[in-house]
């Protein structure tokens, strides 16, 4: 039995303390519901739960970064659950890229008589596009390569991500309706952003990444047998023909190097098959995406023949950005990493590369935290190599903008963007992902897609996304899985050493039971243990302390009021918020706080296993178990929450 209600008054940093994974997200996805009922087996409802609010849900199954499992509470006492993956369990049941495809429910809407130019076929413009048809606009998207998907494609290699799934989930997009794809249409070539509003678009949306590799600057590198990381992935993605030396080192720290290490050692040859000004990208992100990068080049160096690959960062092994089991999975594969060491030059003879010179790192960063590498003298050491390939970062290419289209660009070489709206300098013209705000997720730049579509709706329809909605289930004899706080996390399987050849798969995926035990570890921090009394008789807690000595993480404490300070902050931000804390306070005034006498219950949230034996243990029932969710409608739901409460 349960009893819902709608709009409840609930405190914004409350829960966005609560909901980690969700509010990590951003494009707003609900994690834990979705593990939760894939732990009950209700699988095509959890389907629904993670796909409505991602548009790339498929690809993020595979490829996401996760921010919502570094989130994740249930990783502060042991390990975070596997959300991606368990993502990824569900899109292969009921994803485009399933045998049946589960079609999303679609409010009616009503067409808009207003056109939109989308510039880049990658996350930003594809999420953009995919909301845009759903409120009713005619979308054309305008893509420079033969094929469509972006650095989805171009630059994520096939192992990692198949193409199948990326082509899935274009097609599922395109299949809205009202969306066009012109592909071979490159920007400053075949069209101005300028040119587009003049051709009778009301809108244009940029979304063309970062293509370009990070240069460096240091002696050799315009020897044969040097490359940039990203035209390698571009070149290996598009099936050309790209022939690499048996020796290959890889200068990074992340990601992409380690994929394009993995990568060459599999065939001889590959055939053809913002910001502000002043404002600095962030640092995490940056790190983050230039992992990737570092991954996928080292891996798909060792797919395409490389005998020998090693990796050269600045980090020491344990201090490397990239994720930990890319790591590890690349190590397995034989990539040897040179931690600790940066490059000082590449050396040659004949004109072509015989190896990469490198000095000892003593630091990364000064006295204020800014990257600044230091390096001991007379640390030189060379690594024997006929290839180097530079995996250091990229860099958006904007060299299609012409001064008449308005569109301003940052010393830093970054498109400049209002920071809630997305839109540039241009009015009508906005922008998102990796070119306004330097490398990002792929996820930060679904959620730069989705913004922007509300943006442009709130725009030319003069429509105001609702504000989030705030539903609560009161639950009763709420019980969590048996035996869940003894369950381990679930390693995804992999594919044998031995079978990692070409561009097969590595990731296996979970099947049914173990994707199903893995969701029973979750903490469902969507319920909450809540003291406001039984409404029905009137009863209010009577200090019994039977909670208190019931909790098995202690996280309830009953304190005499004396013991609590009141700041002025504290006393005036209740005063000014009375309706979110009449509970909490039962009636007490902001004002008293301090001078009254009496005891007060407090529980420390991040601790709590949403056990619910406080709740049954309680003897006048004041505590009730509640499950909270936050949604939109009338619009393709995405949660935005801003503000002191809603």
């Amino acid at each position: 039995m349960r009893m819902r209600f709608q709009d409840k008054r609930v405190d914004v940093d409350w829960l966005q303390t609560n909901f980690p994974c969700m509010m990590a997200c951003p494009a707003g996805t609900n994690a834990g519901r979705y593990v939760s009922l894939i732990a009950e087996g209700r699988f095509e409802e959890a389907y629904r739960y993670a796909r409505e609010p991602n548009p790339m849900a498929s690809v993020c199954g595979r490829v996401c970064a996760h921010p919502c499992e570094t989130a994740c509470r249930r990783g502060q006492i042991d390990s975070p659950i596997s959300i991606r993956a368990l993502k990824r369990f569900l899109t292969e049941r009921y994803g485009p890229e399933s045998r049946h495809p589960l079609e999303m429910r679609r409010p009616a809407v009503t067409r808009q008589p207003y056109k939109v130019a989308v510039v880049g076929s990658g996350p930003v413009g594809l999420s953009a596009a995919h909301d845009l048809a759903l409120m009713g606009y005619s979308v054309t998207i305008f893509e420079a390569a033969s094929v469509a998907g972006g650095m989805l494609r171009l630059g994520i290699p096939e192992y990692r991500l198949p193409r199948s799934v990326v082509d899935a989930q274009i097609r599922e997009i395109l299949d809205l309706g009202n969306i066009r794809l012109e592909l071979n249409k490159a920007a400053g070539r075949d069209f101005t952003i300028g040119g587009l509003r003049e051709k009778g678009y009301d809108a244009v949306v940029i979304g063309v990444g970062a293509q370009r590799s990070r240069d460096l600057s240091i002696p050799g590198v315009d020897l044969d047998g040097v490359y940039k990381g990203v035209e390698f992935l571009l070149n290996v993605n598009l099936g050309y023909q790209f022939q690499i030396g048996r020796r290959v080192a890889v200068i990074g720290g992340g990601n992409v190097a380690m994929d394009v290490a993995r990568s060459a050692a599999r065939e001889l040859v590959k055939r053809p098959a913002g910001e502000e000004e002043g404002e600095t990208p962030s640092e995490e992100n940056v790190a983050a995406v230039a992992a990737h990068e570092m991954m996928d080049v080292s891996l798909a160096a060792l797919r395409m023949g490389a005998r020998e690959v090693s990796i050269v960062c600045l980090e020491q092994r344990e201090e490397m950005p990239a994720a930990e089991e890319e790591v590890e999975e690349a190590e397995a594969e034989g990539i040897r990493i040179h931690g600790g060491r940066g490059p000082k030059r590449v050396v040659g003879s004949g004109g072509r590369v015989t190896g990469l010179e490198t000095l000892r790192t003593k630091s990364l960063f000064d006295a204020e935290r800014r990257f600044r590498p230091e390096f001991y003298d007379n640390s030189e050491e060379v690594i024997e190599c006929d290839t180097v390939i530079l995996a250091i970062g990229q860099v958006p290419n904007l060299d299609f903008l012409r001064a008449e289209d308005g569109v301003r660009v940052s010393p830093r070489g970054l498109l400049i963007a209002d920071r809630e709206t997305l839109e540039t300098t241009a009015p009508g013209v906005y922008a998102g992902g990796d070119c306004v705000f330097g490398p990002r997720l792929i996820i930060d730049s679904v959620g730069d897609g989705r913004r922007i579509a509300a943006s442009v709706d709130a725009h030319l329809s003069g429509r105001k996304r609702p504000e989030p909605v705030v539903t609560v289930d009161v639950l009763e004899r709420h019980k969590m899985p048996v035996g869940y706080m003894e369950l381990s996390r679930q390693a995804v399987p992999m594919l044998p050493l031995d079978r990692r050849t070409g561009i097969t798969e590595v990731e296996v995926g979970y099947d049914e039971e173990t994707a199903m035990r893995e969701a029973r570890r979750c903490l469902r921090c969507w319920i909450n243990t809540i003291f406001e009394g039984n409404a029905a008789d009137g009863s209010q807690c009577i200090l019994c302390g039977g909670c208190v000595d019931v909790c098995p993480e202690h996280c309830l404490r009953i304190v005499p009021l004396e013991q609590i300070e009141f700041t002025d902050d504290v006393r005036e931000r209740i005063s000014t918020n009375e309706a979110l804390y009449r509970v909490e306070l039962d009636d007490v005034a902001a004002e008293e706080l301090g001078t009254i006498t009496g005891s007060a219950m407090l529980k420390d949230e991040t601790r709590c296993i949403r056990c619910g034996l406080c709740a049954a243990r309680c003897p006048v029932e004041v505590i009730s178990m509640e499950a909270y969710e936050v949604g939109s409608e009338g619009l393709p739901a995405m949660v935005t929450l801003s503000g002191a409460a809603k």
